[in-house]
């Protein structure tokens, strides 16, 4: 990698290598990815203690916005209340136990259950109960109205944790916000969002983001335009990262390219510059796009003080546990939210959502949590695989999964081979069995 320039070091994203921890290298069992049984475990020790990401800010800027959202069996209702705060509530009414919104989003500045009109106001507190009187037993508020949530916010995103014991969320996240706070996801506009039913494991799709080795097989495209073997991968307590050169080309291909691939040069249209009046060599694009955006910055409308120059270029691809995935761009991010299917182990749903900073020469930035400053909402969609493209490199992946976990229910097949390149995986695990067995008991 060139050598990084260094601007406002008191908030730049830590470059350096961190120090590699001893995983072994056992064969990781694939029950844990096919068995009902270790399903539950998760469930009950690791998905009910961790903090979560709900929706993003953008979603509820208004008092009274509400989205739901579910996790396993789970429907979460969270809501912007009149004080400005975000909470979060089981979406279930403790009259009769009937989901109290079905609608994915909306406005109240009431909470009403639409089977007998049970009321909430927007901190969850029963407020009217028709013919209250006709309870013999009484209605005690404390003990009828919704049950919270713990929740918080950051990078823009509301998080929650169905633990009420839990960490806070920022002792959870770790070196996460140390990292990524130079990106201000706050002040990025969501452009893309979907959600795909996949056949296949939620660890499965985590898996297959957590590695480049697969790159020059599923996605040969991409050897002209990264580098999938000098990368750099971090494994930190929880959560790791791996560090991809972008505007490049792999090794892999055996040879020191005399012309800019295709792929490239559209790469480099897009950010404003000429191919045609590139006249170095091919490895030294990535080096020129670093000094054209340093050099265009006010032009391009984005401000990049907070970056060293590899960022300008590369791919800063962070992995929140259990189930966040993030690729992380100078103008850009691409988020996975990797979900478990309620009763299946051998299906999951894929969430991709997209956000990209609105340039300062445009519109003003995350004014009202974006409202009208910046692109509109654009609407969910939820599908199933097949239904709608996703690009070619997730497409290409969404292919290949399936096949994956049905490989996986073979008797033949005993478990993961990992190799050191795949190692961002077995991290993953062993953050896994930490909650499995009881190592995060404190958190509980």
């Amino acid at each position: 990698m060139v050598a990084i320039t260094r601007v406002k070091e008191s908030v730049y994203t830590p470059a350096e290598k961190a120090p590699e921890p001893n995983l072994g290298s056992e064969i990781i069992p694939k029950e844990r990815y096919i068995s009902k049984d270790f399903m539950q475990l998760e469930w009950d020790r690791m998905w009910t203690k961790v903090w979560l990401i709900g929706c993003r800010e953008q979603e509820i800027p208004e008092t009274g916005d509400y989205l739901t959202t579910e996790i396993g069996n789970e429907s979460l209702l969270i809501v912007r209340g009149e004080d400005g705060k975000a909470r979060t509530f089981y979406n279930v009414c403790n009259h009769r136990g009937n989901q109290v919104k079905f609608d994915e989003c909306g406005n109240s500045r009431t909470l009403q259950c639409a089977y007998h009109f049970w009321e909430y106001d927007l901190t969850g507190k029963l407020i009217s109960v028709p013919d209250e009187q006709d309870f013999t037993q009484g209605c005690p508020k404390d003990q009828l109205s919704l049950k919270a949530v713990k929740t918080d916010t950051w990078g823009g995103f509301v998080w929650f944790n169905l633990n009420p014991d839990a960490e806070p969320l920022m002792d959870y996240l770790g070196m996460v916000p140390q990292h990524l706070n130079p990106y201000h996801f706050e002040n990025m506009a969501m452009v893309m969002n979907v959600t795909v039913d996949w056949d296949c494991n939620w660890k499965t799709s985590v898996d297959a983001f957590n590695e480049v080795y697969h790159v020059q097989c599923i996605h040969p495209e991409l050897s002209y335009t990264i580098d999938d073997v000098d990368i750099q991968i971090d494994l930190y307590e929880r959560h790791n990262r791996y560090l991809v050169p972008f505007k490049t080309y792999s090794p892999r291909l055996g040879e020191d390219l005399q012309e800019v691939p295709e792929g490239l040069a559209d790469e480099l249209r897009a950010i404003g510059m000429n191919p045609d009046e590139f006249h170095g060599r091919v490895p030294e694009i990535r080096r020129a796009v670093q000094e054209y955006k340093r050099a265009n910055a006010e032009t391009i409308g984005i401000d990049y003080s907070e970056f060293n120059d590899d960022q300008l270029s590369d791919d800063y691809h962070y992995f929140i546990f259990p189930n966040i995935t993030m690729n992380v761009m100078a103008e850009s991010m691409m988020m996975f939210r990797q979900r478990p299917h309620e009763t299946d182990p051998n299906k999951m749903y894929y969430d991709v959502t997209m956000y990209v900073t609105v340039p300062k020469t445009g519109k003003a930035i995350a004014a009202n949590f974006m409202g009208d400053a910046g692109p509109p909402l654009p609407d969910h969609e939820h599908v199933k695989h097949g239904e709608r493209s996703l690009g070619l490199v997730l497409d290409q992946d969404s292919v290949n999964l399936p096949h994956v976990q049905k490989g996986m229910n073979s008797s033949a097949y005993k478990g993961l081979w990992i190799s050191g390149q795949e190692r961002r995986i077995r991290h993953m695990h062993k953050t896994l069995m930490d909650y499995i067995n009881g190592e995060y008991a404190n958190d509980a």
